[in-house]
Parts: structure tokens; C-alpha cells; sequence
């Protein structure tokens, strides 16, 4: 197993044989060979066709965590009612997109409790101008999937659940550009990373929440949701299946 799970706590009651990191969940039930297929949104939206025709072609659910500036952003509209439409979840990712946490510390705050509130109860205001209510998404997936055990308590006291990607694969840094040097992962490296992580961890991607990005820095030309059906295609055939967060209570 991973040396992530080192900072693992007891799974909870409510989600069973499921992994937690500084409060947060980071991977459902580890007995399933089920897929959580997540995507954020914020600045960018280039990939948001090619996403919804593989999703659609391919009879996949997945998860969108989306800040407040994309939900209103008048160009996303359309694809935002179209995936309410196919039933996919939709959730928030703040409204602002703040750094909660110091990169370099862990637990120092950058906000406080109000400014962490207000933020996120404005994420759901302009989520329920879609029709989607707290009820229907009370999972949270913090921006920069950056968090600290306060900011998971913070959340819990509004009656939701912080959830954050599945650590293990390289699939989160489809964001990175070549200007990165060293950060930056080519998409082919990206889905290698995927397929190889699988092989050698004992739990396979049972329960992963894996995590991609909607749309990426002009600046990146290789695209990784170019890469969807691929790795769609490959997944499926060794043995999971995609689930949406709606089938998890």
C-alpha cells in the first residue's frame, strides 16, 4: 500500500472501508472496483466538449467540482445544464478558488472561518440558480485540493463532507505546462501512470476518485481529456466500473 495511507484515519461509519487524510475523504470503498472519474473547473473550460461527447458516447457518469466564476461564466451554461441534464454530479470547488493553507505550512491558515463560510455558502448560491442544492452536493472538493484538518471541520459544521482526489497517479497534474520543467507531465506519462499504479497497488483503483481537469493553460498543447476514451476503454477492461457521488450517502 501507498505511503499516503500513512496519514490515514479510521474510516468512518458512514463510508465504509473508505480512506481519509486531514479529515477529508480521499478514497471510497477500497473493496469495490468502482471509479470515481472527477473533474474540476475554474479558469478554463477548452475540454468541456470533448469531455461531455466521450462521457455521453461512452455511457459514463462522472463528478464536477466547479468554482462560483465557472458556474457563472456565461459560456459554461449550457454545458453546466447539460450535465445536470445526464444526471453527472455537480459540486463545489469554492467560489473565488482561494489557497486555504501556506504551501509550505500545512496548517497555517490563509483564511479565517467567516471568509471560508462566506466563500463557500457563495458557491452554493450560484450553483442553486442551476437547480442544485446542498442536499443534492454535500460533497466538497476544496480548491487546489489544498486543506488542513480545520478547514475539514469548518466544512463538517456546515453540514457537508470534504472529498479530495485519490493520491497514488499523476492524473491531477494534466494541469501542469512545459514551462514547469521537472512538474511538468506529458499526458502519455499521465495515463502510464494510471495503468502502472493499478498493477502494483493491492487495492488496485478500487474506490479511487481520480481526478482530471475540464480545461487546462493554453500554454499546455497535450491535452490529457484528449486521452478520455483511451483510458476509459482500458480501465473497463480490466474489471471497474464509474460511479457517480449521487450512489454515496
Amino acid at each position: 500500500m501507498g505511503s499516503f495511507y500513512l496519514f490515514a484515519q479510521p474510516p468512518s461509519e458512514d463510508y465504509d472501508h473508505a480512506v481519509f487524510a486531514h479529515g477529508g475523504v480521499i478514497r471510497l470503498d477500497t473493496t469495490q472496483r468502482t471509479i470515481y472519474l472527477t473533474f474540476t473547473g475554474g479558469d478554463f473550460n477548452d475540454g468541456k466538449a470533448v469531455v461531455k461527447r466521450t462521457l455521453r458516447r461512452k455511457g459514463v457518469p462522472a463528478n464536477f467540482f466547479f468554482t462560483g466564476d465557472f458556474y457563472r461564466l456565461r459560456a459554461n451554461r449550457a454545458f453546466i445544464r447539460s450535465l445536470i441534464k445526464a444526471e453527472h454530479y455537480l459540486g463545489p470547488h469554492s467560489d473565488k478558488h482561494l489557497l486555504y493553507a501556506s504551501w509550505e505550512n500545512r496548517d497555517s491558515l490563509l483564511v479565517n472561518q467567516l471568509e471560508f463560510e462566506s466563500d463557500l455558502t457563495e458557491n452554493y448560491r450560484v450553483m442553486a440558480e442551476f437547480g442544485i442544492t446542498k442536499e443534492q452536493a454535500h460533497f466538497f472538493m476544496p480548491p487546489y485540493e489544498w486543506y488542513n484538518q480545520k478547514i475539514s471541520k469548518w466544512t463538517e459544521a456546515l453540514g457537508l463532507q470534504l472529498i479530495n482526489f485519490t493520491p497514488g497517479t499523476r492524473s491531477n497534474a494534466d494541469y501542469t505546462t512545459p514551462d514547469m520543467g521537472k512538474r511538468y507531465w506529458s499526458s502519455e506519462a499521465i495515463f502510464n501512470s494510471i495503468l502502472d499504479f493499478e498493477a502494483k497497488e493491492r487495492n488496485g483503483l478500487n474506490g479511487f476518485i481520480l481526478l482530471l481537469h475540464v480545461g487546462t493553460h493554453p500554454s499546455r498543447v497535450d491535452k490529457m481529456y484528449r486521452l478520455l476514451p483511451d483510458l476509459i476503454d482500458a480501465l473497463r477492461a480490466r474489471g471497474y466500473r464509474f460511479a457517480s457521488l449521487h450512489e454515496v450517502r
